[in-house]
């Protein structure tokens, strides 16, 4: 049985809060870092944990400016001007100045997440966006911005060697508003988070080679 079939009548509702408080725990968990690990490769990707603190920050900030222009755009992507600093790096409208150290990252990453947030918050709930994966609605890019501060953390804490365990019942809401197909998993969805997006084996499960969400506006 799918997530969508046995939460059909009572979803619970992915929020502003939601987002806000996976934005806080990361940010918590990442300033633990020693100032001398940013170089090093963030888990399973390409990219190193600085990069890939500001490919997250640049999602958040992008969910939030898709979120924004009247009306906002049905087809495509705000016209922004995406660049990476190297060849295979992330590619980016936000990068923070590396002067400003490891401290300013995580500034660029909270002012990113805060904005989002406010756009969550404040967007009426029937407007529609443009996502790669679909049209979406502010809940719906809320949770994308969750998995994104989620999942990618997760990525950081292997590169920096921190604990991260983000809250379960946080787990539970994205994965029924984004995966709603995910096997039902009532003892650890953070870990059918990770499997659904393919960083974590789940027991009878194999291991998605490729994956992605399903945004669509939800009752």
């Amino acid at each position: 049985m799918s997530r969508s079939a046995d939460t059909h009548v009572s979803r619970p509702r992915v929020t502003a809060d939601d987002l806000g408080l996976a934005v806080r725990l990361a940010v918590t968990t990442l300033r633990e870092a020693p100032p001398t690990a940013w170089e090093s490769k963030a888990g399973s990707l390409e990219w190193d944990c600085w990069e890939t603190v500001e490919h997250l920050s640049d999602d958040l900030f992008a969910y939030a400016a898709q979120l924004g222009p009247t009306p906002p755009p049905s087809g495509d992507e705000v016209p922004f001007l995406w660049w990476s600093r190297r060849p295979g790096g992330p590619s980016n409208v936000i990068h923070a100045n590396r002067e400003a150290g490891p401290a300013g990252l995580l500034q660029v990453l909270e002012a990113s997440g805060a904005l989002l947030v406010a756009m969550v918050r404040t967007t009426p709930p029937r407007t529609r966006a443009h996502h790669v994966f679909g049209v979406s609605d502010p809940e719906g890019f809320a949770a994308m911005g969750i998995v994104e501060t989620l999942v990618h953390t997760h990525d950081l804490a292997q590169g920096l060697d921190l604990p991260w365990t983000p809250p379960e019942d946080l787990c539970s809401r994205v994965l029924t508003r984004l995966f709603p197909d995910a096997p039902p998993s009532t003892d650890d969805a953070w870990r059918t988070l990770l499997w659904a997006t393919g960083r974590a084996d789940l027991p009878g499960h194999p291991r998605p080679t490729t994956w992605r969400w399903d945004g669509t506006p939800r009752p």
